[in-house]
């Protein structure tokens, strides 16, 4: 039972970029590459002002502050996301304690997959890691009017494992998606980058993790 709501957690929900997967730095190299050749001046570093943003926003953001001649919105879009798929088949790896956590909460109740991530590019990822089979159910918020840190693809996630925002538990690497789970009402497990660790969104995490390796069976098990 989560002690500071008294409520029950009954279902999981991951993102997936930066949590799951290292394609985080896979998304800020293809950024790099493809803005640089459109004139924006997006730095080698790996701080990511857009993190967590679905990537219409990312591509919005971006041209709202250096506006482009030549390729659409649209082709922006769609060239970020080849490439970054061609980049975590060529270079991703699962971040230590990946299957761990999916082993862990999926023993505990169903699990669901909650991404800013298009559809498509989820599935290319999950299937090249043989991990689609893991989730009860997949979401992406290309299909909501608000990417994260709005609710609406973890209220959709919840809706369809028929539990309420509530009893579920999420987990998330980025404030955006912390911000998220927050707003819906639902606990948060944040795994945050070094980088990214003294973020003010992440004191509103019931759990802070440097790794999913961390995660423990008995804090689990107070909780659901």
């Amino acid at each position: 039972m989560c002690q500071s709501c008294g409520v029950t957690l009954q279902a999981t929900l991951f993102d997936m970029d930066g949590l799951l997967i290292d394609s985080e730095i896979l998304w800020h190299k293809a950024e790099v590459e493809i803005f640089g050749r459109l004139g924006v001046p997006i730095s080698e570093s790996k701080d990511r002002a857009t993190k967590g943003m679905f990537v219409v926003e990312v591509v919005n953001y971006w041209y709202e502050r250096y506006p482009w001649s030549g390729p659409s919105g649209e082709e922006v879009v769609m060239m970020l996301l080849e490439r970054v798929g061609d980049l975590v088949e060529q270079e991703g790896r699962l971040l230590p304690g990946a299957h761990r956590a999916l082993d862990l909460t999926s023993a505990r109740g169903p699990i669901a997959l909650a991404s800013s991530t298009p559809l498509a590019l989820i599935y290319r990822c999950l299937d090249h890691f043989g991990l689609r089979e893991r989730f009860a159910s997949v979401h992406s918020a290309e299909f909501e009017l608000y990417g994260k840190p709005h609710p609406g693809v973890f209220l959709t996630a919840a809706q369809s494992l028929g539990v309420r925002p509530q009893s579920c538990l999420v987990v998330e690497d980025s404030a955006a998606g912390v911000l998220a789970a927050k707003a819906g009402s639902m606990s948060v497990v944040a795994v945050p980058t070094h980088d990214d660790r003294l973020q003010p969104a992440f004191a509103l995490a019931d759990l802070v993790l440097e790794s999913l390796e961390e995660l423990s069976p008995d804090w689990l098990d107070v909780r659901f």
